[in-house]
């Protein structure tokens, strides 16, 4: 009785393979709960792919992977001097974002990151010409751009990045390798055209795993089934059942996600005014939860608890029976399943 993500194996693994040769070079990403098929599994994915690198977060993400991944490992979080120190072997290639940062790791194997319009995290265009010195003591694995994935302002990612190579070139550092994210095939196959001595590596990571919506679902086990009239009682707070009908308690709580979720940046009228909706129906004790049952996306009965959610099924749905599976809308990054069970079709 579980919490399950279903693969659809083939039908995953065509589309990987598509990706990958629609990204020559592609890095794969791995990071956080391995956008939920943990890490384990996507390190496996990524040998049957063939691919000789795999990015991943966190240096600890790092350590945790150098025994299931033979390959180099890239790590996205920018290297500071004041980090724990986590051991790891030579074919670990450090992100810095800037000139201290490349100083710092003297000896290792280094990728640059540059500051995008992300406005996050990158060298300045004022710090170009401090870097020639401080490249003398690491391995220059080359640059990296993490582009955002919206331009609201109607701006061309490629010439942000055309804009990046031409500073590089004119303060005289190596353009041999260019890492970037948040770009489509079309525009890396622009840049490649426009420099044929740079070779650019896409880092994906959701587009890789989640792109093809069809080829996964979730889906909690019902562990018990009561019926409930209008009226009656329930739950830790013991409110009262709106109407009669069933409660089922499925297998999926906040230990594994559910009834998480990150905040939405909300564009337009209509999805503000959703957004206000779910709040004012969220002030009266009526949540959505990521059940569907009966073809409707059902209620939360009570907010949901460690390991289990109850769910109000109303008497004129088909009833659940202990043993039937929900299916679940849930957020992959967030979601912790007890199992992943493969299947064809």
């Amino acid at each position: 009785m579980a919490l399950t993500l279903y693969v659809d194996t083939d039908r995953w693994r065509a589309h990987q393979r598509s990706v990958v040769a629609d990204f020559p070079g592609l890095v794969p990403v791995c990071k956080g709960n391995g956008y939920g098929f943990g890490h384990d599994r996507l390190s496996e994915e990524v040998s049957l792919l063939e691919l000789d690198t795999l990015a991943v977060g966190t240096t600890y993400e790092a350590e945790a992977m150098k025994d299931r991944f033979s390959g180099d490992l890239l790590v996205l979080t920018p290297y500071r001097r004041s980090e724990e120190p986590v051991p790891l072997p030579d074919r670990v290639i450090r992100t810095a974002s800037s000139v201290d940062g490349v100083y710092g790791l003297v000896g290792s194997r280094v990728v640059v990151e540059v500051m995008s319009t992300m406005r996050r995290h990158g060298v300045q265009p004022s710090d170009l010409g401090k870097l020639h010195a401080a490249l003398d003591d690491v391995r220059l694995e080359g640059f990296a751009i993490h582009l955002p994935l919206d331009r609201t302002d109607g701006s061309d990612a490629v010439e942000e990045v055309i804009g990046w190579m031409d500073r590089l070139r004119a303060a005289r550092l190596p353009l041999d390798t260019m890492f970037v994210s948040h770009l489509t095939s079309e525009q890396l196959l622009r840049l490649r055209q426009q420099f044929p001595q740079t070779r650019f590596r896409a880092r994906i990571g959701t587009r890789l795993w989640l792109g093809d919506h069809g080829a996964t679902e979730y889906r909690g086990t019902v562990l018990d089934v009561t019926p409930i009239a209008k009226g009656e009682r329930f739950g830790y707070r013991q409110q009262k059942a709106q109407a009669t009908g069933w409660l089922a308690v499925v297998a999926g709580g906040t230990s594994h996600g559910v009834g998480l979720e990150a905040p939405k940046a909300l564009h337009g009228m209509t999805s503000r005014a959703k957004g206000m909706a779910r709040a004012s129906l969220a002030s009266v004790n009526r949540n959505l939860s990521p059940f569907v049952w009966d073809g409707k996306q059902r209620w939360f009965a009570e907010p949901p608890h460690m390991q289990v959610s109850i769910l109000f099924v109303p008497a004129e749905s088909k009833g659940p029976k202990v043993g039937d599976e929900f299916r679940a809308i849930l957020r992959h990054t967030t979601t912790m399943v007890d199992r992943v069970v493969d299947h064809r079709g």
